[in-house]
């Protein structure tokens, strides 16, 4: 007996290796989410999905965050060597990334990483979300909700992309591992000299300094204070007491700190591997946000007027090695300082 097999019902070797690993993450994350709860799902689940991520053609992989597959579809959080939406990311521009069947949280940070390698997106914004809202009033308190993103703007501005190649801004993903550039602040002591910090004033603290809390939390080894006063004065309220009798320091401008700033509210760290560059920029921005109104209700123009006008300082401290990020931010229309500091060590 002769048959006839329709060649349209046939799935390519390659492609059927592909939905046979995508299954078998699926089932992976969802028994280790029922046993041993969402940390364990991420963990036991992480290098499959890199490889999925990675090499696996771009609607396979972007099936990894299909939302019906319950308790086996990846999260913002899921990853190994960095989240798996990033990893999908770099490999695609977003014409192709626009036409996948993601979640919105997901296809939010995906556009924004795109915009951190040079996309222009401000063309297609009907393809990523557009309900107005303020830059200070997310959904949650999570830096890569897409809340948090819908007034920041789909294209890099010019300070943003002042101060880094676009090769370094994102993590660069191979099947052994990742590579993020770290931007240390500062990353020498060139332009910077002797300088003898002022006594610092007192801090100002309560909900209506909620810049500070966002500057602080952009990642885990940071500290961050607000005072009525001047960027050295901040500073001060940070840097070893020893340090102010003659501290190396100096001013930048706010486009050379910009880097550091992004990378650190990605998570990134001597031991903690990045949540994604495109978290650090939309964390910056809230904090931006708060600082130029601390209901976070600025416009646009407020914010990047705020930009234009802040002086920024940083300074060196014995303790730096690779992870180390010093900065106070002035803005003298107000009148305010505020200071971020940390070290990370390996």
């Amino acid at each position: 007996m002769i048959t006839q097999e329709d060649p349209r019902g046939r799935v390519p070797e390659a492609d059927r290796h592909w939905t046979e690993l995508l299954g078998s993450y699926r089932r992976t994350r969802a028994v280790a989410a029922v046993h041993g709860g969402e940390r364990a799902a991420v963990e036991r689940s992480a290098a499959l999905g890199h490889e999925l991520a990675l090499g696996a053609p771009v609607r396979v992989a972007a099936a990894l965050f299909d939302p019906a597959a319950g308790l086996g579809a990846a999260g913002e959080r899921d990853g190994w060597v960095g989240p798996l939406w990033e990893v999908l990311a770099v490999r695609q521009p977003w014409a192709v990334l626009a036409a996948l069947p993601l979640p919105e949280p997901v296809r939010t940070l995906m556009a924004h990483t795109r915009v951190l390698l040079g996309e222009d997106l401000t063309g297609g914004r009907p393809t990523v979300p557009t309900v107005p809202r303020p830059l200070g009033a997310p959904d949650s308190a999570d830096p890569g909700d897409s809340g948090a993103a819908l007034a920041v703007p789909l294209v890099l501005l010019p300070w943003e992309q002042a101060g880094w190649e676009p090769g370094d801004r994102v993590t660069a993903y191979r099947a052994d591992g990742a590579a993020t550039p770290h931007f240390p602040l500062p990353d020498s002591r060139e332009g910077l000299g002797p300088t003898r910090l002022p006594e610092p004033g007192p801090p100002l603290s309560g909900p209506e300094q909620p810049a500070a809390d966002s500057l602080r939390g952009l990642c885990g080894w940071l500290d961050a204070r607000c005072l009525r006063g001047t960027a050295p004065q901040a500073a001060a309220l940070l840097a070893p007491a020893a340090l102010r009798a003659e501290a190396t320091a100096g001013y930048l401008p706010f486009a050379a700190a910009y880097p550091a700033l992004v990378r650190a509210g990605s998570g990134a760290g001597a031991y903690g591997r990045s949540g994604g560059a495109a978290r650090g920029r939309l964390a910056l921005w809230r904090a931006l946000a708060a600082m130029a109104d601390p209901a976070g209700y600025c416009t646009i123009a407020e914010l990047l007027a705020l930009v234009a006008r802040l002086r920024c300082f940083t300074w060196c401290e014995p303790a730096d090695e690779v992870w180390h990020l010093h900065l106070a931010l002035e803005d003298p229309a107000t009148g305010l300082a505020w200071a971020v500091s940390g070290c990370d060590y390996d």
